[in-house]
């Protein structure tokens, strides 16, 4: 077995370097070098912490922080070079913090671990992500909400079990996953409330052994408290269990647009028009548009769910408190991360651009979708719902039958299923009259959907 002959942090006690092959399985540089600017932001508030504590000097402080600004500006420059001996990024930053500024950079490590530096940076760092893939969340809120907008008397069938059910507008088709999506911001914000509390301090597991003021130290990282308990605080990984849950969450709701969607902009459907900005061709069949986005959308759904549920199996068996396994948190954060920071734009861009096509939808609504407000029509001649179902669906029967729509349906034939059919059951046999009708608040009627659009907007204003 070859041995690397670079030197790691933890080398004092070894005689030999790592094996390559060690080397290879346990070094996280190639995905956690991301987090450099979080690793250098959490290093510059250590620094300052410890002068302040008296634990070192205002001059080693201050030489600490200049040679950080410059590694920081390295990693911008994209003029950082990394070493063999390179672990993870935090060794990275160390390493050449040394070889700017001395021996000294060997004394901002103290009090501190890995363990509760590796937890701030990553706290720091999904702490910024996630707020910029809330912000797109939102606005693929606002683009599903402008598109109701333009489309609040446009009626369209309504589906349970994929069958046409009741006729409804595509406003409120397109405002269900608007109220999804806003639901999903609010879970991955609502997250932060246990993100955005300090480790730091922490050290390996029983905490610093200096006087550090922890809360001055978390308020400088801009974190809103510090975790209680140095054990839980080094092994805390909520965080990114409630954020890969939100996310999972946030893909099962775009794969539900994505389906319908794909199945609306079908030529068998016709509903909807998509930009070709957001399609494929195919290689063979020049005809073809083909929906990428929104299948890739669907496709990567599985993918996140694999994430969090492939993290939570990692958790279920560890002791307290650190442990490497936890070193797989990254991976999974950090490409679910990368697929909605992808995914989210496109989607934006297809809800935007998208078109609708209102005699299509208009021409796939069947009269058999008013048989509801047949029944509601018997309830308000006295008929016991129960009854009234059976009454109208036999009308129904009548109607498949014959090849007659209910609208043309003879008043006999409706006689001889019960005579509290009169000649105003006609009436009822009306689409808009039928959406009119459904004006409670949750409801499809165009007024309720405009009391649903001013609800959304005053929710997205806050």
């Amino acid at each position: 077995m070859s041995e690397n002959s670079s030197r790691t942090l933890w080398a004092g006690r070894y005689e030999h370097g790592a094996a390559e092959s060690l080397r290879k399985l346990n070094d996280s540089l190639p995905f956690d070098k991301r987090m450099y600017a979080e690793d250098i932001e959490s290093s510059v508030a250590w620094a300052q912490a410890l002068a302040r504590a008296k634990v070192i000097t205002d001059a080693e402080s201050d030489q600490m922080v200049s040679g950080l600004a410059t590694v920081k500006g390295e990693f911008e420059a994209e003029t950082f070079d990394y070493a063999a001996g390179d672990e993870d990024i935090h060794t990275a930053v160390e390493r050449r913090l040394t070889e700017l500024i001395g021996a000294v950079a060997g004394k901002l490590h103290t009090g501190r671990s890995r363990n509760d530096q590796v937890a701030t940076d990553l706290r720091l760092w999904l702490r910024s992500a996630a707020r910029a893939l809330t912000s797109e969340v939102e606005q693929l809120a606002a683009a599903l909400l402008a598109q109701a907008e333009g489309h609040i008397e446009t009626l369209m069938p309504g589906y349970t079990h994929l069958r046409a059910a009741q006729p409804i507008t595509a406003a409120h088709w397109l405002l269900s996953y608007t109220h999804m999506l806003l639901d999903d911001a609010a879970r991955i914000a609502h997250n932060e409330g246990n993100l955005n509390r300090s480790p730091l301090g922490a050290a390996a597991l029983a905490g610093t052994a200096y006087p550090i003021y922890l809360e001055a130290l978390a308020a400088t990282l801009d974190f809103g408290g510090v975790l209680q308990n140095s054990l839980d605080a080094v092994s805390n990984q909520d965080f990114v269990v409630e954020f890969l849950s939100a996310a999972a969450l946030l893909m099962v709701h775009l794969s539900r647009f994505a389906e319908d969607t794909i199945l609306y902009s079908s030529p068998q459907f016709g509903f909807i028009d998509l930009d070709e900005r957001y399609t494929t061709g195919s290689s063979i069949m020049p005809q073809k548009q083909n929906p990428d986005v929104l299948e890739l959308a669907r496709g990567k759904t599985g993918r996140i769910i694999g994430h969090l549920t492939g993290f939570l199996t990692t958790l279920k068996g560890l002791p307290s408190t650190y442990n490497k396994d936890l070193q797989e948190n990254k991976e999974p954060l950090f490409d679910t991360v990368d697929t909605l920071a992808t995914l989210l734009p496109a989607l934006i861009g297809l809800v935007e651009t998208m078109t609708f096509n209102p005699e299509k939808m208009l021409a796939a609504l069947d009269e058999t979708m008013l048989a509801t407000d047949l029944a509601d029509y018997l309830v308000g001649k006295g008929v016991p719902f129960r009854e009234s179902h059976g009454l109208a669906a036999r009308a129904v029967r009548r109607s498949i039958d014959s090849g007659i729509p209910l609208s043309k349906l003879p008043i006999d034939d409706y006689h001889a299923i019960s005579d509290k059919f009169g000649d105003d059951l006609y009436t009822v046999l009306d689409y808009r009259a039928s959406i009119a009708k459904r004006k409670a608040t949750s409801g499809t009627a165009p007024d309720a959907v405009r009391a649903q659009i001013r609800h959304l907007k005053s929710q997205m204003d806050r």
